[in-house]
This record gives C-alpha cells, structure tokens and sequence, in this order.
C-alpha cells in the first residue's frame, strides 16, 4: 500500500488530477459559509446545532447540500440529480432520446445539455421549499423569546426572488464545479461532491454527541465503540453486496473459414447485485420530506406520524418506497430484450436456453430475484442503522443520518470507483513504461546487429 501510495505522489498527471480535485473541493466547501440574504446566521447555527432541521438532513446527505440551512449551496446538487434522472429514464422511454444517446459523444453532449437547462426550473421549484421549509423554522431562546430564521422586516416578494435567484446560481456553480472534477480532475465529479458533503458533517455530529450533556464521558465511549463495531460490519457488508455479482455464462458460436475455426470462447454476462445503487434510496428519502411539509396543512396533521425514523409506520413506507423505486429503476435501465436480440445478432447464446424470448424471458427472471435482493439490501442498509443509534442510546437525528448506512453506502461506492480510476490509471502508466522500454530495447538491439 504504501508502494502505492508513492506512486500516485510520483505520477506528475495522476498528482494534478487529485490536486485539481482537492481545490475544486475546497471551493464547494465555500459556499457553505455564505449565508442568503436576510438569513439570521447566529439563529441558524444555533438551530443546526440542535439538530432542529429533521428529514431534511437526510436529503442534505444525499445530495451534497444543506437543505435545513440558509446557505449559498443549500440545495446542493438535487436539482441537478433531479435533472439526470428524468432524462435518464425519458431516454429509454422516447424514441428521439434513444436514438439521440445512440449517436456516441455528439448526443451524448446533447442530452448533457438539455440537463442542464432543465436544472433551471427545477432549482424555481425546489427553492420554494427551503422558502417554506426551513427558512420558516424560529428558536425559542430564554432571553429573546422565539426569534426567527430570517429578519421579519425583509420578507416579502423581492426578498423571495432574491433567494431563489441565489439558490439556483449557488445549484449551477456546483454543477459547474462537478463537471471541471469529472473532466480534469479524477472521478465523478458530482459523486466527489456528495460524498464530500457527507464527510464534513462528521465532526459536527462527533462533537454534538460528546458534548450533548445527556450522557457521562464513559457511557458517551462505549457507545461509540459499538456504533464503530456496527460501523465496520456495515462497511463490510457494503463493499461485499457492492462488489458481488450473479455472472450469466455466455457460449460465442464458433465460425470456420477454411481450415480454422474461430470463436467459440467462453465469457460471463455480470449482473450486480446492488444493479440500482443508492438511487431508490434519493428516490424515497425525497418523497419522506413531503410529508413534513404537508403536516402543516390542516386536516394532514397525521402525517406526523411519518416523521419519527424508527417509527413502524415510517419504516414500513420508507422500505416499500425503496422496494418499488428499486425495482422500477431497474425495469428502466435493463432491457432483456434488447440484451437477446444482442446476443443473438452476435452469434452468441446462454448454454441450455434458446436464443430469442426464451433469453429475454431467462434474463428477466434472473434480474427480478437479483433485484429482490438487492432492494432488501437498501432497506436494511436505510433503516436499521437508525433504530440500532436509537437502541443505544443516540437520540440525534443528524448523527444517525451522517453517519448511518445511507451516507456509508454512498461514500463507499464513491470510495470504491475512485480507487478503481486510480489503479487503472497507474496500470496504464505501467504499461505504456513497459512499452517504451520494449521500443528501446529494441532498437538499441537493432542498432547492435547493424
């Protein structure tokens, strides 16, 4: 490792991916300590402080924002995720989509744009809810009584279009910052971003569970200690359903022209077990906030009951929202069809099935069982961690968000791609050494026989 370690430092281009990464970082980080206009800051960190943002901290994770606060990025990139998985799935449902993301980089680069654009309005949309979300929330404090999110005196219709105006150009800046990560940096750009959301949320919810006053010093360590042991087999558990894979063998029909036969090798066809991602995940989390904001509404008062995390019937909305995202992003995203028409036009087959429908009908069975698992994976990796910071102990909501399974299946998936990008990228510096020192020795051969 630490051989490895001397290479990525050694390695010139490598060395100013990861250092072009890290500023770009730093500069999202930035915008986290500028507050919106009329935004009371010492009464948002305050109320941050407590905790006081609930569901809208899990979103925050997810997306790389800071919804429950009055911020510059508070939306983060949501939008702009919004934004990919609509035209992810207008793509295989619109035939002038398909047709366009099968034109190679040109469409590609079109459908890139047209994301874009679309980000726009929804950045007008979901800044209406930090307006009538968190921007709303007051403190009650023993000397100034309930004071207020945002100055009183500055609300109204041009204090709103401020804010939203702010909000969208704080959402484009870190779109623009994830795409200059992707392309001269190292990594997904947008994933970087998230993932550095998570993890700087960490010292503050470190700090607010040993400075919380509700438990000694002693009972405060061996809590942590078996929220570390959970942590580890979580992680474990993780990067095991990540990497694991159901590989379907494919038999390649052999071909003679002449005396010699071609073809007739032996490949797998990998299906991931986790084939959705966290997505089904940011799918539910997103539609768990409507409640908390509908509760408002009179006669919706008992949708409160969705806003307790360990709560039953939270638990059980929450894991068949999973369940159901899981499979319908799946349903988009893999075509069987389409996979044994491939198949079949490449004169390849499954061994023991029929090359056509009965592929098409083998491939969907396989992926409803993978998906079934890979969803019960998600619930348990969204729910259990808290109800396991609740049974020992942990009763800060933000504290169970950042660090529950949600923000560690994002952070190791991310983790896991960035060390995959590094390892291919020193392998191909090796390989083109290892052909330059051919060439050379070659030469210095050739220039010996003359």
């Amino acid at each position: 490792m630490n051989l490895t370690f001397l290479n990525i430092v050694r390695e010139p281009e490598l060395r100013k991916k990861i250092m072009t990464t890290l500023g770009l970082v730093l500069i999202y980080r930035i915008g986290f300590h500028i507050p919106l206009p009329g935004v009371n800051v010492d009464v948002m960190r305050e109320l941050a402080d407590q905790g006081g943002f609930g569901l809208f901290e899990l979103m925050s994770s997810l997306t790389g924002g800071a919804l429950g606060q009055g911020v510059l990025f508070a939306l983060g990139v949501m939008p702009y995720i919004s934004a990919s998985i609509i035209f992810s799935l207008l793509t295989k449902a619109v035939p002038a989509l398909e047709r366009l993301s099968k034109e190679g980089g040109a469409g590609q680069r079109k459908i890139n744009q047209y994301t874009r654009l679309a980000t726009i309005p929804i950045c007008l949309v979901q800044s209406s809810f930090i307006l009538l979300g968190p921007l709303q929330r007051s403190i009650s404090s023993p000397t100034s009584g309930t004071v207020p999110l945002v100055y009183p005196e500055v609300w109204g219709i041009p204090y709103v279009i401020v804010v939203i105006i702010a909000l969208t150009a704080g959402t484009v800046i870190i779109m623009w910052l994830g795409e200059q990560i992707t392309e001269h940096g190292i990594g997904n750009g947008i994933s970087i971003i998230i993932m550095a959301g998570i993890i700087s949320q960490v010292p503050n919810a470190m700090i607010r569970f040993f400075t919380g006053g509700a438990l000694s010093a002693d009972e405060s360590w061996q809590i942590m200690l078996m929220y570390l042991a959970c942590w580890v087999l979580v992680v474990v558990v993780i990067v095991y359903i990540t990497k694991g894979q159901r590989r379907i063998p494919i038999q390649a029909a052999k071909l003679a022209r002449g005396r010699k036969v071609y073809g007739g090798q032996r490949t797998f066809l990998p299906f991931k077990v986790n084939q959705a991602g966290v997505m089904p995940i940011i799918f539910a989390g997103a539609l768990m906030i409507v409640p908390g904001v509908l509760n408002r509404v009179p006669y919706l008062g008992f949708l409160d009951v969705f806003q307790t995390n360990s709560g039953f019937w939270y638990i059980v909305f929450y894991s068949a929202m999973i369940m159901f995202f899981a499979f319908f992003w799946v349903s988009m995203m893999f075509q069987p069809k389409e996979i044994a028409d491939n198949l079949r036009e490449h004169g390849s087959f499954i061994p023991g099935i029929r090359p056509g429908k009965k592929t098409a009908e083998f491939l969907k069975y396989i992926m409803t069982r993978i998906t079934l698992a890979g969803s019960v994976f998600l619930c348990v990796i969204a729910v259990i961690p808290n109800i396991v910071t609740r049974k020992i102990g942990v009763n800060d909501p933000t504290f169970a968000y950042f660090m529950g399974g949600t923000s560690i299946l994002i952070v190791v998936e991310v983790a896991l791609d960035l060390v995959e990008q590094v390892n291919a990228h020193l392998v191909m510096k090796n390989y083109e050494g290892f052909m330059k020192a051919d060439k050379a020795a070659r030469a210095g051969w050739g220039r010996r026989s003359t």
